[in-house]
């Protein structure tokens, strides 16, 4: 290849990077030995719909003869930073047949930088990859080599190769090569036992072969060794373990022109390919969330797999030079760029094309406002079939949805029957549920009596279906007694201010035990299966109130304790928290568990009303021969990579711990050394129920912390603990302080993450809004009411021609009569009044929900 001629493509961050070695101008009586690698940024102007040009840069290089070449460029990532950057592999010929060769990293500042250079005594030709690190991979005389910018060493593996199809990253096992080799026998198999058949069959085998760990791995999850005759190349899709397995999606191509998709070592579909040939794949992710595969083919032409109910071969371009796979058009998703073969113009980016097989469709030398190509129209009309049979599909969802509703309404009649049944024949009286629980609307005002007293409570309880309750347990957790009510969702929705009471059995007269305690709220997302821990409602100091928790009618003696919500698939379970030694002063205790909470109502409409209801959970009972056993103890297991802990343990741990959180940014490195030191140095280990959470295995006092770790990007993230103590959070900080960056800034965050709290504050303004929409209609409507109309009550005034009643003296001063009734109504229309019952009504709903906004937003001040 001559000097101006070398040129490579590469796409990075919706740009196309242009590398071209080219030669320094010529200065006479001087010799010229210098060689400049140039790159172009060009990015695509959606206006014009054309490539321009945004920035370049020149790297200059000494070099005799001539013999300077660009190998390969890629996209690797930086191991010192995790910043992905472009990279290009330069070799340089020297004297002796010693080849030099040498990495050079692209910065977005356009500065060129050194990684790493190596000599060979040979020139890399066979199947050469770059991957993290950055590091280099090559084949030579069937050995495999490698070289990275860590140790700058060339090392080899301890295998015999023929082939490489794939090097990329494996989940716990890092760079992964998966190649071909000769069939290896095992040490029990005798040679000639060997068939003939078998050998052509399994002749040669995959294998694969760690980088970092340097050992060799088990292939069978990635296809069956049956194939190793045919593949060319592999991409892989997807990688996971999942139950200590691992699971692996792939893509292959075969010299017998097929595409075959494998998953977890088994085949679930092939393509026959239109071209000979295939030499390479890759895969691209569009705006309507398609998967597609692009297929390169040694003769230059382009092939686009779809993979839908079945691999099929969506589209196919001739002559082809380059075909990158990016975001050019800032769309958010990905596009296919074709740069065509022109022998009439060097500019390879004068004749190209954008598409990905969908509504983005750009090619050079066309006007987009007249001139539509019939391929054009035919694409359109495919992408119409398409959405109408998507139209088609939900349509029939939606009938499936209605009819599963249908048969879930038959099923609550049928066992509302049933239970009418039951307490028919146990001479109960049957409660049918109330309009909200069924999802209807009320076409009557339920009319419920609120309890006057703590001793009615009892009456109270009978009247609440026991199969609001699903679950009641309890814990021991150092010093703590901690108690959960497992609700159901119908139930929990008419529900505010929700609290558990632990009122003792038995009757103790002498002691009054009364608890200080603090309040939260611990959320569970369902989506993600990820806890959240958010501070409660707390109030500024100014607005503190004490509340007086006792009453002439109390049950016994009550113990205050610390109360939390938590949100699991549906179903919401209410945790009480108190102090475990004033109960183990008694030996044996039992306890009821009481539910406190305001149960809404609606009310013309909009308005809601609240009364106070108490609902009776169960009991519990507490004992030192079952503490001294463990019975009631969190059990936190390591069972390889998870942590064996009930959804209850977990719940428990966090109700006794302290929440902190802390936002870590940094400006030039990425956050990965956190998550290394989480599962390394801390030895955590997720949770089986909600991955996103770890529990510390460290010996010492961290060992049972919880770390909840969550990226927003690679520069920032959220690090949340739940630790016991403030000494075990310094402890967790002092160690986390040793492997962060030291440009990492670390915030405390003091009232939660301000998005979490802003959108609080949305929703308390737009209740607070509707609180005084719905206050003035009542007014309205109640105003309108106590007016009457006319001069006497139930007569209207006679819409007959008023003509023939002034002929008249007596017929004018009757008509001057209601004309001066009609003026003195509509002064009195225009100034309404209020009685002060319904005033103190709306001013207290109007108090309530101002109050809610002010505390939110002097959280958001805070944080």
């Amino acid at each position: 290849m001559l000097l101006g001629e070398q040129e490579q493509f590469l796409s990075y961050n919706g740009e196309v990077l242009i590398f071209q070695l080219s030669k320094p101008k010529h200065v006479q009586g001087r010799a010229d030995k210098t060689v400049n690698l140039c790159v172009r940024r060009m990015t695509f102007n959606r206006d014009t719909k054309l490539f321009v040009q945004k920035s370049s840069a020149v790297f200059s290089m000494r070099a005799s003869h001539l013999k300077i070449e660009i190998i390969c460029c890629s996209c690797t990532t930086d191991s010192r930073t995790g910043i992905i950057l472009p990279c290009i592999l330069m070799k340089k010929k020297k004297r002796n047949n010693v080849v030099k060769y040498f990495l050079l990293l692209l910065h977005s500042s356009n500065q060129f930088e050194q990684s790493f250079h190596f000599k060979l005594d040979y020139e890399l030709k066979e199947d050469i990859r770059l991957f993290t690190g950055p590091s280099v991979l090559w084949r030579h005389a069937n050995k495999l080599f490698y070289i990275s910018s860590d140790t700058c060493t060339v090392r080899s593996a301890p295998v015999q190769l023929s082939s490489v199809v794939w090097t990329g990253e494996i989940e716990d096992d890092g760079t992964v090569v998966l190649g071909i080799r000769t069939a290896c026998l095992s040490e029990t198999e005798d040679e000639d036992e060997f068939s003939t058949s078998d050998r052509a069959i399994w002749g040669s085998e995959f294998f694969g072969y760690a980088i970092e760990t340097q050992k060799m791995l088990t292939v069978t999850c990635f296809m069956p060794h049956a194939y190793s005759r045919v593949v060319s190349s592999v991409y892989v899709c997807k990688n996971e373990i999942l139950k200590k397995q691992l699971r692996i999606s792939l893509v292959a191509i075969t010299h017998k022109n097929q595409l075959i998709w494998f998953q977890d070592g088994l085949p679930k579909g092939v393509c026959e390919l239109p071209y000979e040939k295939p030499c390479s794949v890759k895969t691209a992710v569009t705006s309507s969330n398609d998967l597609l595969f692009i297929v390169s083919f040694a003769s230059g032409n382009i092939c686009v797999v779809q993979r839908r109910d079945s691999l099929q071969v969506a589209s196919k371009w001739q002559k082809v030079k380059y075909i990158l796979v990016d975001d050019f058009i800032g769309s958010g998703s990905e596009q296919l760029l074709l740069l065509f073969k022109d022998d009439s113009n060097t500019d390879l980016l004068s004749t190209f094309r954008i598409t990905d097989l969908g509504e983005v469709n750009y090619a050079s030398g066309i006007n987009y406002k007249h001139d539509v190509p019939a391929a054009e129209g035919l694409q359109e009309n495919g992408l119409l079939t398409v959405q109408a049979l998507e139209t088609r599909l939900q349509a029939g969802c939606t009938s499936v949805r209605e009819l599963q509703q249908h048969l879930g309404l038959k099923k609550r009649v049928i066992l509302e029957s049933c239970r009418a049944l039951i307490d028919l024949v146990e001479e109960r009286t049957h409660i049918l549920p109330t309009a909200k629980q069924e999802g209807l609307v009320s076409l009557w005002d339920d009319v419920e009596n609120p309890p006057h007293s703590l001793s009615k409570e009892t009456t109270l309880v009978s009247k609440v279906p026991v199969h609001f309750t699903e679950k009641l347990w309890q814990r021991v957790v150092g010093d703590s007694l901690v108690v959960g009510v497992k609700l159901t969702e119908s139930f929990y929705l008419s529900l505010s201010d929700v609290s558990l009471s632990l009122v003792m059995d038995q009757d103790f007269s002498s002691i009054s035990p009364v608890i200080e305690c603090r309040n939260k709220i611990i959320k569970l997302n369902k989506a993600f299966s990820a806890l959240s821990v958010s501070s409660c409602q707390i109030e500024p100091p100014p607005k503190k109130m004490k509340l007086d928790l006792h009453s002439k009618n109390d049950l016994k003696k009550e113990f205050p304790k610390r109360c939390s919500r938590v949100q699991l698939d549906g179903a919401k379970t209410v945790i009480a928290v108190t102090s475990l030694s004033p109960l183990l002063a008694f030996h044996r205790v039992c306890c009821v568990v009481l539910l406190h909470a305001k149960k809404q109502k609606r009310q013309n409409d909009s308005l809601q009303e609240s009364k106070n209801i108490t609902v009776l959970c169960g009991k519990i009972l507490l004992s030192l021969e079952d503490i001294s056993d463990g019975k009631y103890s969190v059990k936190m297991l390591r069972d390889n990579s998870f942590c064996t802990g009930s959804m209850e343990d977990i719940l428990a741990v966090l109700a006794v711990s302290v929440r902190f959180s802390f936002q870590i940014v940094s400006s030039d490195c990425t956050l990965t050394p956190v998550n290394s030191w989480l599962l390394g140095e801390m030895e955590c280990t997720p949770f089986k129920e909600c991955h996103d959470n770890i529990f510390c295995h460290k010996a010492g006092n961290v060992y049972g912390t919880v770390f909840n770790w969550t990226l927003k990007n690679p520069f920032e993230g959220v690090l949340t603990l739940f630790c016991r103590n403030l000494t075990v959070l310094f402890q967790c900080l002092h160690s986390l302080s040793r492997v962060l960056p030291p440009s990492c800034d670390v915030k405390l965050l003091r009232s939660g993450s301000k998005g979490v709290l802003t959108e609080q504050l949305a929703l308390a303004l737009e209740k607070e809004m509707l609180t005084l929409r719905s206050s003035f209609f009542l007014n309205e409507n109640k105003a309108e009411n106590s007016l009457t109309w006319g001069s006497e009550p139930g007569k209207k005034i006679s819409d007959a021609p008023v003509a023939s009643s002034l002929d008249s003296e007596e017929g004018v001063q009757q008509f001057r009569k209601k004309l001066q009734n009609e003026r003195e109504e509509s002064v009195l229309s225009m100034n309404q009044t209020m009685n002060g019952a319904l005033y103190q009504e709306i001013a207290l709903k109007m108090a309530e929900a101002q109050l809610s906004s002010d505390m939110i937003v002097w959280r958001l001040s805070k944080s």
